[in-house]
Formats: structure tokens, C-alpha cells, sequence
């Protein structure tokens, strides 16, 4: 799995543009905690790129101005770890914690 790393809140406009061609996940991940942990191996272990999905990663802990930033752009309430799907410019699908799922994503794709 190759991660886009999001850390300028500038980039959230480029993702919207993305999201138009193809849907965007955004994974909202917190580095010293255990379940994020586990949310991002299950994720990375059954990612299946002929999805179609551009994976971009924000660390939580570097970047919390851009997790802000998140919640007002896509009107999702904060969660960590957490994933959100980006599609036409909305966020069409999230999940947090132990509902994040690479089935679940892909229902929602």
C-alpha cells in the first residue's frame, strides 16, 4: 500500500479536485495509540489497490491543525483513528476505531 502523506491543510483542495475522479480515503491515524495501530495494519494488510481508492495518511499527532481542518471542510465530527471517504468533493463514508474495515471501505466505494 502506498501512502499519500497529508500534511498541509492546503492539500484538503486537492483532494476535493481528486475526489472527482476517483474516490479519496483519508486516514486520520494517531501514532502512540494502540488501536490506531491495529486500524491501520488490518487496513494495510487487506488493501487491495484495483479498489481505485488514493490512500492519503495523516498523523494526528504532527498535524492536528489539519485533522481541525477536516471537521469543517467535510462536516465529520473528530475521531482518531478514523477514515473518511472522499468522493465529489464529500466526505461519503467514516468510520473510527474498531468499525474502521477494508470491507466496510469497500461497500462504501
Amino acid at each position: 500500500m502506498n501512502w499519500n502523506k497529508l500534511n498541509s491543510d492546503s492539500q484538503l483542495a486537492a483532494i476535493k479536485e481528486e475526489s472527482e475522479n476517483q474516490p479519496v480515503l483519508i486516514f486520520k491515524h494517531s501514532t502512540t495509540c494502540s488501536i490506531s495501530a491495529m486500524a491501520l495494519s488490518r487496513m494495510e494488510r487487506n488493501w487491495n489497490e484495483q479498489l481505485g481508492v488514493k490512500p492519503y495518511y495523516l498523523d494526528l499527532l504532527a498535524n492536528r491543525a489539519i485533522s481541525n481542518k477536516i471537521v469543517t471542510e467535510f462536516g465529520v465530527d473528530h475521531e482518531s483513528p478514523q477514515v473518511l471517504l472522499i468522493r465529489n468533493g464529500e466526505c461519503v463514508y467514516d468510520a473510527s476505531h474498531m468499525s474502521i474495515s477494508f470491507a466496510g471501505l469497500q461497500q462504501a466505494v
